[in-house]
């Protein structure tokens, strides 16, 4: 199975840049792993934050083959805790699925088209980070179930 991760826009903080590459290296011993980085909108001054998000859905939606099980990261999905969400990564992985897709939207969420593609929707927290902060919070959580799963020594219960 191939995970990947869809972000909207790059990772301007070079130290969450280096963590993010240092998590997304640990995952290729577990599992493929790809982060696929969707460039940011221009010119967003002239446009509402619903079009913003409309945009921004194209640009997912275009990434997506109609096979991909897709999961929106999102403060209103369902919350885990990290042995429950590495139970899931197993049953995706147990159904034979190719590709296990997550995304992250943009600054004001998702556009409803991107919500209906999409199979379910998890949340990392009943907070709120930055985008920029979830992608390492995700990709950590990530490599955190895959040690679960192999009963290896990173995640403390």
């Amino acid at each position: 199975m191939t995970v990947k991760l869809i972000v909207v826009g790059k990772t301007e903080n070079k130290a969450l840049e280096s963590l993010i590459l240092e998590y997304a290296h640990r995952l290729k011993h577990y599992t493929r792993f790809e982060v696929l980085t969707i460039p940011q909108l221009k010119n967003t001054k002239n446009l509402s934050k619903k079009e913003q998000t409309i945009k921004e859905g194209e640009l997912i939606l275009k990434h997506l083959d109609p096979s991909d099980d897709f999961v929106l990261l999102d403060e209103n999905g369902k919350q885990y805790t990290s042995v429950d969400f590495s139970t899931y990564l197993q049953k995706k992985m147990n159904s034979g699925l190719r590709n296990l897709v997550f995304v992250t939207g943009g600054p004001y969420g998702f556009d409803e088209r991107v919500k209906k593609r999409s199979n379910a929707s998890v949340s990392l927290s009943k907070m709120t980070f930055s985008h920029q902060m979830v992608r390492l919070f995700f990709v950590e959580q990530l490599y955190r179930a895959f040690t679960i799963l192999r009963n290896e020594p990173y995640h403390h219960q």
